[in-house]
């Protein structure tokens, strides 16, 4: 979609660690700390295939199998500004009406598709209504 539509479609990706995960608040805050050294989605994808698996110690392997400097990594886990980041994140999830995840918005909307091409109509559909409005406007300047 990014690339296809790379001046009307922006990914904003926002953390909503669900509370039946045990540790999935501190997954969030150790992407956010892998982040830090341009490896969230490397970080991201690898806690996702490591779900049932999950721990403090997990949370350090995946960092080292991605060649992190440990030091700042471990240093950034304890930092507050992420934490405070995902809390945000959380209520505004909880305000936005999200309870899953993934949970995708299309101009504020929630989006209901659950396959790519779903997705993809949904998008094209929005963007023909956006361009529709822009065409009226800039008639009714005249």
């Amino acid at each position: 979609m990014l690339e296809k539509y790379p001046a009307q479609v922006k990914l904003i990706f926002l953390s909503f660690p669900l509370r039946n995960h045990r540790f999935s608040k501190r997954a969030a805050i150790a992407a956010l700390a892998a982040k830090k050294q341009g490896y969230f989605w490397e970080y991201h994808d690898l806690v996702f295939e490591n779900l049932e698996s999950l721990n403090e110690q997990k949370f350090r392997e995946i960092a080292r199998d991605l060649g992190l400097d440990m030091r700042r990594f471990e240093q950034d886990l304890q930092d507050l500004t992420l934490v405070a980041r995902v809390n945000r994140d959380i209520r505004l999830g909880a305000y936005m009406g999200v309870r899953s995840t993934p949970t995708v918005f299309i101009n504020g909307r929630v989006s209901r598709a659950r396959t790519l091409k779903a997705l993809e109509a949904e998008v094209e559909q929005e963007l023909k209504k956006v361009k529709k409005q822009q065409e009226l406007s800039s008639k009714g300047k005249g």
